[in-house]
């Protein structure tokens, strides 16, 4: 089969080659791949790719079940599925096991579905991690990523009232019209305190917005973009009893996919996949992703 892997010296970091076939264990169902997406955290380019030069990567991909579960658990050939993992999905052929994928209502295509998994099951899983209600207000750093979008949509189907943080006010566009009740570059503009912050980016400005934190107040830290350190106040933490926690998404993820899928079908959430390209152009579309060139999520198709 056809699949994309690491090289870093190409470009990207990225060679489009032939691999063997994966060999689906007995709880595994064999998926040809219709259109997976690219996460900054799993690029060769960022340096966190700890994958070997060779190996094939994809945390998300969405497409046909080839083969069923010799186990009999699963889908059956034929059916339409978006699926996760920890690698393997930028390639035509996928092996994944049976609780890290969902059967796609007819409504949400490859395309769409391929944005889903890490995105927003890791929106998903640190909105319901920090025990988000109606009421509460909500920052969301890195608003205008992936993660970001899904992020200021599921919360404020939640009944929360959401605060988008970007880099610089030309990415707040469009967070409005995804829920966000206010859009700021800077922390000193955050109207009021927030109950809870989902942060991405860490570094100076983590530490600033917990300033902005309501007393007993939850922060979820999910990424670290800046690549800097956060300077801390601990005793700040003492004062405003503040709880911070670290999430990772990953793990029996065909419930939350499910959930995730049928909010797209409903109309209730909307993926931003604002770069679609063919895989043969892998290699550039990872660099604009590195480079933040990308508003939300950038999703490859099979050719």
């Amino acid at each position: 089969m056809r699949a994309l892997v690491i090289d870093r010296t190409a470009p990207g970091g990225l060679r489009l080659t032939d691999v063997p076939d994966p060999l689906p264990g007995p709880d595994e169902v064999l998926v040809r791949v219709a259109a997976t997406s690219l996460n900054h955290g799993e690029l060769p380019l960022t340096g966190s790719a700890a994958a070997e030069e060779g190996a094939v990567p994809g945390w998300d991909a969405a497409g046909t079940v080839e083969r069923p579960a010799a186990s009999g658990a699963g889908p059956a050939a034929g059916a339409r599925v978006v699926t996760w993992g920890w690698s393997g999905g930028w390639a035509e052929l996928r092996a994944v096991r049976v609780d890290e994928l969902a059967v796609l209502p007819d409504k949400v295509d490859f395309v769409r579905a391929a944005a889903l998994p890490v995105a927003g099951l890791t929106a998903l899983r640190a909105l319901r991690r920090a025990a988000v209600a109606p009421g509460h207000r909500v920052a969301v750093t890195g608003a205008s990523g992936g993660v970001g979008h899904f992020a200021v949509q599921l919360a404020r189907l939640q009944g929360a009232e959401v605060v988008a943080v970007v880099g610089d006010p030309a990415r707040g566009a469009g967070l409005t019209e995804l829920g966000a009740g206010q859009v700021v570059s800077d922390p000193a503009d955050i109207a009021a305190p927030v109950d809870v912050l989902l942060d991405q980016v860490g570094g100076p400005l983590l530490a600033r917005l917990l300033e902005r934190m309501a007393d007993d107040g939850t922060v979820i830290s999910i990424g670290a973009a800046s690549g800097l350190d956060t300077p801390l106040a601990p005793y700040r933490l003492v004062e405003k009893r503040l709880t911070l926690i670290g999430i990772q998404a990953g793990g029996r993820t065909g419930a939350d996919l499910e959930h995730l899928a049928r909010l797209v079908a409903e109309d209730r959430l909307r993926v931003s996949a604002s770069r679609v390209a063919d895989w043969r152009s892998a290699g550039e579309l990872a660099e604009d992703v590195v480079a933040r060139r990308v508003r939300g999520k950038a999703v490859l198709t099979l050719s």
